[in-house]
């Protein structure tokens, strides 16, 4: 079972890499995006099988956080896509 889980490492450790690429070089705004969201999954993932490899249940509290963090982020990023900004100042109420 080990073995499983060092070979799922490997290969999101590599989607991580092609990931990055895709963030970086995107040809829009959208992709980048997405990439920024599935870059925020794989590193759950990576967490996750290092969890399991190690035994131990320490990172579990840092997948919830960074879990948070990313669906914020990705939130915050589709928000500022649609209007152009994250925060609306508008004192209308």
């Amino acid at each position: 079972m080990m073995t499983f889980y060092w070979v799922s490492l490997l290969v999101i450790s590599c989607a991580f890499v092609g990931l990055l690429y895709r963030l970086i070089k995107g040809p829009s705004i959208a992709d980048r995006v997405v990439a920024l969201d599935a870059l925020g999954v794989a590193l759950v993932s990576i967490v996750a099988l290092l969890s399991l490899i190690m035994e131990t249940e320490f990172f579990l509290e840092i997948i919830l956080l960074l879990s948070i963090l990313s669906f914020i982020g990705t939130a915050a990023f589709a928000k500022f896509i649609e209007r152009g900004v994250i925060f609306d100042r508008d004192n209308h109420h």
